[in-house]
């Protein structure tokens, strides 16, 4: 990517990449307390808290940035892979160009590895985030500096973990004819406005719906329904189109199809998924509950499964760190 100097001030840091000598099974590097956390930024690793973005910086006045949500894991084998990488950053590629920012995803598949190499991590989460910096107030984005950053939280992986509380949004989701389902930075101020008022009524999360009574998604997941054992995902225009979705829909041959909500009251189960929720059992929607989930939690250890390595039929979906 291009950077205009001065845009961001952000000191130089190694360019030398290692891989730490072990790692515990819950992911606690062992690595000396003086050596910080990395981040990759604009071509090199520095100090996690070095960068400062100016002011005046276009992505913080209007959103203009695009970023995605990726895992690493650590595998049987002792090893690390982060979990469909080319998918996300060629997703994260689409909503740059729409923008209209250069966006290179050998680099960034670059950035990705030597990050969590540089910081140890083997189950993580992965944020890389493109954007624009320093510049006018105006709403072009010609002439401002672009920027690519990624960042590694180490972090705890508890599939089928709580099980969400959710409520109904009066919020509706973005159109897609009026901003597309990409992870364009400004788009979740939709999700942000829609998770406040749910958890405002005790609930963990939000579920948007359309004016005709059809499911969307909820805020940063997608969602499936159960009945009679058989699996359907949600399919809605303005919906993203999930990696985990598109995963989940190839391992339990479910139909992907337009949902109205009065089918989730119905249904046996509902679950909801995305990179971070992975595989997410849904106790309540509203006030309707939902019992113990057992084709959610089959699907879960599937999930899990291929993640970590132990299916050979999966292993294309694994990029090794």
């Amino acid at each position: 990517m291009s950077v205009t100097a001065g845009a961001v001030a952000a000191p130089a840091g190694p360019t030398g990449l290692h891989t730490p000598a072990s790692t515990d099974a819950a992911n606690t590097p062992l690595r000396a307390a003086a050596v910080r956390e990395q981040v990759w930024f604009d071509g090199e690793l520095v100090e996690a808290g070095a960068p400062r973005a100016d002011l005046t910086t276009h992505a913080m006045h209007y959103g203009s940035g695009v970023f995605e949500g990726i895992r690493a894991y650590a595998t049987v084998d002792g090893g690390a892979a982060v979990f469909r990488l080319p998918e996300h950053l060629e997703r994260m590629r689409r909503g740059a160009e729409l923008l209209g920012m250069s966006f290179d995803v050998r680099q960034a598949t670059a950035a990705v590895l030597a990050t969590l190499r540089a910081n140890g991590h083997r189950d993580a989460y992965i944020r890389p985030l493109a954007w624009f910096g320093a510049g006018g107030f105006g709403l072009d984005v010609e002439g401002h500096a672009q920027h690519l950053m990624v960042s590694t939280t180490a972090t705890r992986v508890h599939l089928n973990g709580q099980r969400a509380r959710i409520g109904i949004s009066p919020w509706r989701r973005n159109p897609a004819d009026a901003l597309p389902p990409l992870k364009l930075c400004g788009g979740y101020v939709n999700s942000i406005l829609a998770k406040r008022e749910a958890k405002a009524r005790g609930f963990e999360e939000a579920l948007f719906v359309d004016h005709d009574g059809f499911v969307v998604e909820c805020t940063g997941a997608n969602v499936f329904v159960v009945r009679d054992g058989t699996v359907t995902a949600v399919e809605h225009r303005d919906a993203l189109p999930g990696i985990t979705r598109d995963t989940l829909i190839r391992l339990s041959g479910a139909n992907s199809r337009a949902v109205h909500i009065d089918e989730l009251q119905d249904a046996d189960e509902v679950f909801a998924c995305g990179t971070a929720a992975e595989v997410a059992p849904v106790a309540q929607i509203e006030s309707r509950t939902y019992g113990d989930n057992p084709v959610t939690r089959a699907l879960a250890e599937a999930y899990a499964g291929i993640i970590r390595g132990e299916s050979a039929d999966h292993v294309h979906w694994l990029t090794r760190v």
